[in-house]
């Protein structure tokens, strides 16, 4: 592909974009014909084995690593994201930790983490995002469901999805003129890795048959709005949507 041609495509950074939802996004913008940044933490193999598979369907990506919350990892995330394919226009921050105990049980360590990832990750990678996307592009957090219904053990985690929900609708105020929009994605239970390997049959059943749809979600469906939002709804910004197939 001649570099006039890499560099007039839209960019996309996902991170945590090397398993569960965030690699069904990676791959959806891939086939939306974006030049995809595949960003992972700690499992290089994983993001390339996106990348492969986003190569695979005629799409171009590559992998870059780093610490969500550390300013200097995200910075070189985004530099390299420009000097590769010229620029940045949609950031999707799916990259998140999950830690479950009721309040009173829950170790602090656990609780540090979950706030440095959650939401100190959340807010420099948006920094970074604030910073670098060009008009016309779309920065998505992603929040959770669970923020609606008051879940027992999930006190930590819906706390610090709070934190993500105050601020991407600030952030999309802030950004006025910009034309950048700015929005965030509240899953209810989706069938990843991680949701799946974590809990019994019986409690995975229960789920699957709560929402109207009367199944889980699935990564793609995610990936769905993920693509609505980077895409054609420039008329959405500063929500949260919650995209739970009607939980009740």
């Amino acid at each position: 592909m001649a570099d006039t041609e890499l560099t007039s495509r839209r960019v996309a950074i996902v991170t945590g974009g090397s398993g569960g939802i965030g690699r069904a996004v990676a791959e959806r913008l891939g086939a939306e014909g974006m030049n995809v940044v595949v960003h992972y933490s700690s499992s290089h193999d994983r993001a390339e084995k996106v990348v492969s598979s986003i190569l695979s369907a005629g799409g171009t990506a590559m992998a870059v690593g780093g610490d969500v919350a550390d300013h200097q990892d995200m910075v070189a995330l985004f530099d390299e994201a420009e000097r590769v394919y010229g620029g940045v226009d949609v950031v999707v921050h799916t990259a998140g930790v999950l830690f479950l105990a009721p309040l009173s049980e829950m170790n602090l360590d656990d609780l540090d983490r979950t706030i440095r990832v959650n939401v100190r990750g959340t807010f420099v990678v948006d920094q970074q995002a604030v910073r670098r996307v060009r008009r016309g592009g779309a920065i998505i957090n992603f929040s959770t469901s669970v923020n609606q219904r008051a879940v027992p053990s999930y006190s930590a985690y819906s706390a610090s999805k709070g934190a993500v929900d105050a601020m991407t609708m600030i952030l999309a105020k802030e950004l006025k003129g910009r034309d950048v929009t700015v929005n965030a994605i509240a899953p209810g239970p989706t069938a990843t890795p991680m949701f799946l390997g974590s809990r019994a049959q019986a409690a995975v059943d229960a789920l699957a048959a709560a929402p109207a749809l009367e199944r889980l979600g699935a990564p793609t469906d995610i990936a769905d709005i993920v693509a609505f939002l980077a895409g054609p709804a420039r008329w959405i910004n500063g929500q949260v949507i919650y995209a739970d197939g009607g939980m009740i």
